[in-house]
């Protein structure tokens, strides 16, 4: 019997999922089923206060009876702001449509999408196999991280960073591209900024989950990129610089 059993419990689990991404995907060309006010109250909030975004998402869970988000209206509206801030910086520094559209898709496709689901991966991977509590009893019904939940995390924890590094980089950026002392250190703590708060969201999207343990370990990364970073500044190296030649280079 307990073969059977653990058989209907992966079996029931993989058709809850499979649902799952189909409704998913059906929805993000559905604008009339995106909540649009609330996503932008969720990125007001991870900006200003991420823990209340985030003790929403046990009141999802609690109704929907799943962690991630069945509403894809944050990908969507943040793949779009993207796109503005990428286009922005084109039509600032090139004058190739073609390049500029190349620009624009690599970006998405890079930055977003291929980064964020290889992050998402390794941080579901990582979760369910060594950061997940174990069951007391064979009573207890065992909990996974969805691996929609940890796109969900990466997203939630990009856009913070988006805003930074993207939208007050454009702005920064006539200053931040120059030569100079001054430019690497403003640029460097504008990265050192980003990509730890970035951090600190990833830590909050899976410290909310009480089947985890352990959690602090996404903290370590910010310890990373506060040592880096004086070492960078004393190199003289200019981050701005470096990923502004990457899609750039003939305007530098």
């Amino acid at each position: 019997m307990l073969p059977t059993t653990s058989r209907s419990r992966s079996s029931s689990s993989s058709s809850r999922a499979n649902p799952m991404f189909l409704q998913y995907f059906r929805r993000i060309v559905k604008w009339q089923q995106m909540d649009i006010e609330y996503t932008f109250w969720q990125m007001l909030h991870l900006c200003t206060s991420p823990k209340v975004v985030y003790q929403h998402t046990k009141y999802h869970k609690q109704t929907k009876n799943q962690w991630a988000r069945d509403d894809p209206a944050f990908v969507v509206i943040c793949s779009l702001l993207l796109a503005v801030a990428t286009i922005a910086y084109c039509v600032a520094y090139d004058h190739s449509v073609s390049h500029a559209l190349f620009v624009v898709f690599s970006v998405l496709l890079l930055h977003f999408f291929t980064i964020g689901a290889t992050v998402a991966t390794c941080c579901w991977f990582l979760t369910n196999s060594y950061l997940r509590e174990e069951t007391p009893n064979s009573h207890v019904v065992e909990q996974r991280v969805e691996w929609l939940y940890a796109f969900d995390v990466h997203c939630n924890s990009f856009f913070p960073m988006f805003v930074l590094l993207y939208v007050v980089h454009y702005f920064l950026s006539p200053l931040l591209i120059t030569h100079g002392f001054i430019s690497a250190l403003l640029s460097n703590l504008l990265l050192m900024v980003g990509a730890s708060y970035y951090h600190y969201l990833n830590f909050l999207g899976y410290d909310v989950l009480p089947f985890l343990e352990r959690t602090t370990f996404f903290l370590y990364p910010i310890g990373i990129v506060i040592v880096l970073s004086p070492i960078l500044i004393l190199s003289g190296f200019n981050p701005s610089r470096y990923f502004m030649n990457i899609y750039f280079s003939r305007i530098l």
